[in-house]
Formats: structure tokens, C-alpha cells, sequence
């Protein structure tokens, strides 16, 4: 016989009875996987979509963030990626060995390297303007839905974020 658990305080009309704990660890009914998967989806298509660029969705990421803020110190680069040096350097390195971006140590400070576009990295954002609007398409969301979802996400990150910070170190 299994026991019922109370669902958190918030939980939907839906699902706010009783779950029982067999339920609580069903995969379906696990919000980290459904963002998994969709995250793999979403990778699957940026690939196709990303191809005739001739970049991956992670460096995508790393041009969006260049074409946005110019010169960026590494370190900085990695803090709006939210990425580690040790996945940022090659994802930096591949992408200046294909002409699109120069890494250089910083005039004001030896210690730090600065990334930034080069021309032809600038001139692929050109390119890149379908990007979005094949992505939404893919979706079948209109706009109004990407934008909840996008806030939604970005609650869920910052929610989850200030947890992962209460939480006691061992």
C-alpha cells in the first residue's frame, strides 16, 4: 500500500489532491526531464536550422551574446552563458579557428582575455536574422506563447537558482 503525499502549497487545480509517491517518481510527471527533453528537441532543431551557418547552438550562443554586448572580457562571456572555462575555451577556440571570432589579452589587464567578433563573425549575423523566426516556427507557439514561456523559464531558473543557494553545503 502506498502512502499519499501532500502536493506543495501552488500546485494546480489539476493536481492538487493526493499523489501517491509512486506517482511523484513516475519520469512523466517529472518537470526536469520534460525540460530535457525539449531542450534536446530544441538542440535537434537549432542543428538542422543552425547548418547552412556552419555553427552549433552552443556557439550561437556565444555569437548572439558577442553581436549583442561587441568586446567581452572570457570570464564575463561565461557568466551570461552561465558556462564553465572548461566548455567555454574549446566552444572559443573552434570558433576563432573558423575566422569568426579573435581572443586577445586585455590592454587593461593582462590577466583577463577579451573575445569580440571579427568581421566576418559580425557579417555572419546577417545570416543569422532567419534564425529566430525558423525556430518560433517550429515551435507552432505564436508569439505571445513564446514570450510567456520565456518568462515563465527565466522564474523557474531564478526560483531554482536562489534554492540551489539555501541549500547546505556538505
Amino acid at each position: 500500500m502506498t502512502s499519499a503525499v501532500p502536493m506543495p502549497e501552488g500546485i494546480s487545480e489539476e493536481v492538487s489532491g493526493q499523489v501517491s509517491e509512486e506517482d511523484f517518481l513516475r519520469l512523466d510527471r517529472q518537470i526536469c526531464f520534460s525540460l530535457h527533453a525539449a531542450s534536446r528537441a530544441f538542440n535537434s532543431v537549432y542543428r538542422v536550422v543552425l547548418k547552412d551557418l556552419g555553427i552549433t547552438y552552443p556557439q550561437y550562443l556565444v555569437m548572439l551574446v558577442l553581436w549583442e554586448q561587441g568586446e567581452l572580457p572570457v570570464k564575463k562571456l561565461g557568466e551570461h552563458l552561465r558556462l564553465d572555462s572548461g566548455t567555454l575555451s574549446p566552444l572559443l577556440k573552434r570558433l576563432e579557428a573558423a575566422g569568426l571570432v579573435r581572443r586577445e589579452r586585455s590592454a587593461r589587464d593582462e590577466r583577463s582575455v577579451v573575445v569580440r567578433p571579427t568581421g566576418e563573425g559580425t557579417a555572419l549575423r546577417e545570416r543569422a536574422l532567419a534564425v529566430p523566426r525558423r525556430i518560433v516556427s517550429a515551435t507552432t507557439f505564436d508569439i505571445d506563447e513564446i514570450r510567456e514561456l520565456r518568462d515563465r523559464l527565466d522564474r523557474l531558473t531564478a526560483a531554482l537558482d536562489e534554492a540551489a543557494l539555501e541549500e547546505p553545503t556538505a
